[in-house]
């Protein structure tokens, strides 16, 4: 399974409106308001913010990587948002965050959600990836760096 399967571009934000990391995980979380996949909202913002609570997800480079299982979905959801503008994320390298990828699992794929949690960090490691990502003006755009890059990787999920 691809990131990029499972990333759509009505789930990406080219421009998060929200300066704290509260405002941009619940700004991200809405995004699934309607979705079917979701049985309960509340429980998919709970998931995230209990994870939040153990550690920071800002990871470091401008990156945060928040997360959550839950049984309230019937399928693994992700969402990506960035921002011009610094989000203070109590990241680990304590510099602020512009890039956001949201991603929930269910609670029974764990194996799954590992994988999917490393290939993201794998990729944003590298940084023409985070820099295109940063230029890019849309939806759309974004969601074509996330397919260029995932191309360059040869194992599936």
């Amino acid at each position: 399974m691809k990131l990029s399967d499972l990333l759509k571009t009505e789930l990406i934000i080219p421009q998060l409106a929200g300066n704290t990391k509260e405002e941009v995980i619940n700004e991200m979380v809405d995004l699934f308001e309607d979705d079917p996949r979701v049985n309960d909202l509340e429980k998919v913002r709970t998931s995230i913010f209990e994870r939040e609570k153990i550690i920071s997800t800002g990871i470091g480079k401008n990156f945060a990587l928040p997360h959550g299982k839950t049984d309230a979905i019937t399928e693994i959801l992700c969402a990506f948002g960035k921002s011009t503008e610094p989000i203070e994320y109590n990241s680990h390298d304590g510099q602020p965050v512009h890039l956001v990828f949201l991603l929930v699992g269910k609670e029974n794929l764990v194996s799954l959600h590992i994988k999917l949690l490393s290939r993201i960090s794998r990729m944003m490691t590298k940084d023409e990836f985070r820099r295109n990502l940063m230029e890019a003006k849309t939806a759309a755009e974004i969601m074509d760096i996330f397919k260029a890059e995932e191309e360059t990787y040869y194992d599936n999920l």
